[in-house]
């Protein structure tokens, strides 16, 4: 019998953990946008509604499991409905965690539509049982994957959840995330912070990061009058957001691009994407691709730690 190769299994899939260095990856995606990126960019892709598709598929051959469901109704910035829907995607999670599908009853009862999606991975965990699992949200989700994190304990992982800053590892901007790392095989622990630590290299600010003609790379600090005086981009939550706050700065206006919107290309460069990576569908879409993924240098330092691996996984791809 020939035998088939482990594969990570890689769920809401979008393009930040792929571009990170998944091996032997396949990508769960509805987006249509998001699929064409994708798959222009190399990655083995599957489009479908992740709630629909069957786990036998992948049952005995899954080595990991990587999922960013959906945010926007956990967001600080939306309408924050996800939140009043928390002990609805808790009690769905202890349901699928015994093997209790209640995604139906549950996600109907919730305000906003996508809270569910959040309880989503369990199904796979229970299911599949990879060896090393890495998930990721807004902060504000944090208690939830604490709540994987005590599941999967019990089920003979070490798991680890917390709140991470992109910026701690090499992104120029400052973006907080929740991340879940669990492991059958080596001891949970998130990642070290790679940059602005004592002999490591600085934080990178967002002028670097967009050839604003910045040199130097001070720590990063606001005076009292608010002004930003170098390091890591201390200007919020977000991409867009960030570049938005950016616009008026004297460093913005020297740009040599006419317009003031911040440009998909430089979006994506914030978000740590390689140059030239080719982002499809409308231009909203591709904003919305960009905005939607986890920032890679995140992605890369937890992958690693998860998967124990201790070279950079995009210098070998």
């Amino acid at each position: 019998m020939i035998q088939r190769p482990q594969l990570t299994v890689h769920g809401f899939a979008g393009i930040g953990w792929s571009e990170a260095g998944l091996d032997n990856e396949i990508g769960l995606e509805l987006d249509e946008a998001a699929c064409r990126t994708r798959i222009g960019a190399g990655h083995s892709t599957i489009r479908c509604d992740v709630t629909q598709y069957p786990t036998w598929v992948f049952k005995g051959r899954t080595l990991s499991k990587v999922d960013s469901p959906p945010c926007p109704g956990f967001n600080m910035s939306g309408k924050k409905l996800g939140l009043l829907d928390l002990p609805l995607v808790h009690q769905a999670i202890e349901d699928l965690s015994r093997g209790k599908d209640t995604r139906a009853a549950i996600g109907a009862a919730c305000r906003d539509e996508r809270s569910i999606l959040t309880a989503e991975p369990m199904r796979w965990h229970y299911d599949l049982q990879p060896e090393w699992i890495c998930m990721e949200q807004v902060p504000s989700v944090l208690p939830v994957w604490q709540q994987y994190a005590e599941t999967l304990t019990r089920w003979g992982y070490s798991a680890v959840a917390g709140i991470l800053d992109a910026a701690d590892y090499g992104l120029g901007q400052t973006r907080k995330r929740a991340v879940l790392i669990a492991s059958k095989a080596r001891e949970a622990i998130l990642p070290a912070p790679t940059h602005g630590g004592l002999g490591q290299p600085p934080m990178v600010s967002m002028a670097e990061v967009l050839g604003w003609g910045y040199t130097q790379r001070p720590a990063p600090s606001v005076t009292g009058g608010g002004t930003y005086t170098g390091g890591a981009e201390p200007f919020g939550n977000g991409t867009r957001q960030a570049m938005k706050r950016a616009m008026g700065t004297a460093a913005w206006k020297d740009r040599d691009i006419p317009n003031l919107r911040p440009t998909v290309a430089e979006c994506a460069a914030l978000q740590g994407f390689r140059p030239g990576l080719q982002f499809h569908g409308r231009q909203g879409q591709q904003y919305l691709t960009v905005g939607n993924a986890v920032p890679v240098p995140l992605a890369e330092a937890v992958i690693r730690a998860a998967a124990g691996i201790s070279e950079p996984l995009r210098a070998a791809a």
